[in-house]
């Protein structure tokens, strides 16, 4: 796939980024079934809460969130299509060989494998969407390209709850897996990858490489990540074989050494992003939000089932409608919103997210209480129907809220740095994004609900989500002193 040095066309941009929304979408199917599957994985594997929150947060996020930043800096050298789609065929493989697990540990490290797949897949897709649009249209194109999570969530959780209930959790996994190897050759053969901007290479001595060299470094990249998957597949018999302590061993030192490998390989686009407020301030303030971002998305479908006494198949239905409405309104209103205010102001990319993150908990409390609130509002009190209608429109409000901030922080990340290095500073936002967020909030609520269970008993989760709606408000005083800081770390 060689770079186009022709400008792109408004049409082909528009496909363009099509493709990489369904690409997205895929990312988040894979990620996110696992959260319509808990009954039935807890079932099967006698898991605790605690047990089920590693395999949705630290199992994935660990090396999801640390490979991405050497695979991003692949991207910032070679060809961004070839590793997405490098990617999309490891992450796709392994959650279909989930459906193969036999227990704990072998689940484990099947989403690891997971996690090594999606970490070539979102940075690259942000640089490549930085090049296709100019610098007015981001927020709103990043935007879109964010439409791939509520689509991926609702898309998951309702297939794959629905093949869950019909045919077994092995099913799903290995269904949802098989799609995104038939999208694979879409992206690798119709997304042309983009000329990057010459002026700002040669000012920050990044080399470019002609055109056939960068697919043969895209190509190895693809190859590498393959591997990792292999080795991490071989994996899943050491851990069956050895004692639980080895191999808790083996999982924090190869962390540690794919941390000190990120960080090594980043160095140069780190030098220039970590001296900037924003950059800390932008990253932090995205990492709390997604703490329950992440985390409640991941246990909302257990806690329906739990204390509203929906079944598996009316779980994927009810939630699956409540990521998608929510999600597109919320995350396309952010960028909108984002890109007219910024249009005065920059610190706008921040606030926006800021001021949805204030409404967002108490939202949320009302919602998870609309039996009490249906009480309050119908004499007599009202029925279960009417208390389900009730909430499902008031978790539209903080669903859509709590991805506000996608489109305006991605925008506002980009500019952080000059274009050779857009997909390095992207994964390293996404680093911190991902181990605050994505592995502390999946676990953090996991472990919370047992801790809570001797005293709430059914309804521990319920009060494990109350515990961490606090992050919200973190994540608000953080972005709000971004927003004063953004306009001088800003780079055109």
């Amino acid at each position: 796939m060689q770079e186009t040095s022709l400008p792109p066309r408004s049409a082909y941009r528009f496909y363009v980024l099509g493709v990489l929304i369904v690409v997205y979408a895929l990312n988040f199917i894979d990620r996110q079934i696992i959260g319509i599957l808990a009954a039935p994985l807890k079932a099967e594997f006698g898991l605790s809460d605690t047990q089920f929150g590693l395999l949705g947060g630290i199992a994935f996020a660990s090396v999801y969130s640390t490979l991405a930043i050497p695979l991003a800096w692949l991207a910032d050298r070679t060809s961004r299509v070839w590793i997405m789609t490098g990617a999309l065929a490891v992450w796709s493989g392994f959650t279909a060989l989930c459906g193969a697990a036999g227990g704990f540990g072998q689940l484990f490290l099947c989403r690891m494998g997971v996690g090594v797949g999606e970490a070539g897949g979102v940075a690259p897709a942000y640089s490549l969407i930085a090049d296709y649009f100019p610098p007015e249209q981001r927020a709103r194109a990043l935007a879109g390209f964010a439409f791939g999570i509520p689509i991926g969530m609702a898309g998951g959780t309702l297939v794959g709850g629905l093949l869950a209930a019909t045919w077994g959790w092995r099913t799903a996994f290995v269904v949802v897996g098989l799609l995104g190897l038939v999208v694979a050759p879409l992206l690798l053969f119709t997304v042309r990858e983009p000329r990057r901007a010459r002026r700002e290479a040669a000012e920050t001595s990044l080399p470019q490489g002609d055109a056939p060299a960068s697919d043969r470094l895209g190509r190895r990249a693809a190859t590498v990540m393959l591997g990792l998957g292999a080795l991490l597949l071989m994996g899943a018999g050491v851990a069956a074989a050895v004692g639980a302590g080895w191999t808790a061993l083996a999982f924090g030192g190869g962390l540690l050494l794919v941390i000190g490998l990120s960080l090594a390989v980043a160095k140069q686009a780190a030098s220039v992003v970590i001296p900037k407020p924003s950059f800390w301030l932008l990253a932090l303030g995205a990492a709390s939000s997604s703490v329950c971002g992440y985390g409640v998305a991941g246990w909302l479908p257990l806690f329906f089932m739990r204390s509203f006494d929906l079944t598996l198949a009316q779980t994927s239905w009810y939630y699956s409608g409540i990521a998608l409405i929510g999600g597109l309104a919320g995350i396309w209103g952010g960028g909108v919103v984002a890109d007219r205010l910024a249009q005065k102001s920059k610190g706008a990319y921040p606030l926006t997210p800021a001021i949805a993150f204030l409404i967002s908990a108490p939202c949320f409390v009302l919602a998870m209480n609309s039996h009490w609130l249906i009480g309050q509002l119908l004499p007599g009190g009202g029925s279960q129907g009417q208390a389900l209608v009730l909430a499902f429109l008031i978790f539209l409000i903080p669903t859509g809220l709590n991805l506000t901030w996608l489109g305006p922080l991605t925008a506002a990340v980009q500019s952080l740095v000059p274009a050779p290095m857009r997909s390095t500073a992207s994964a390293l936002f996404l680093l911190i994004n991902n181990l605050l967020g994505l592995a502390v909030g999946f676990s953090y609520f996991g472990w919370m609900s047992d801790l809570l269970a001797p005293r709430f008993g059914e309804e521990s989760l319920r009060w494990a989500i109350y515990s961490g709606l606090g992050f919200y408000i973190l994540a608000s005083v953080l972005l709000i002193g971004a927003s004063r800081t953004l306009k001088r770390d800003w780079v055109d």
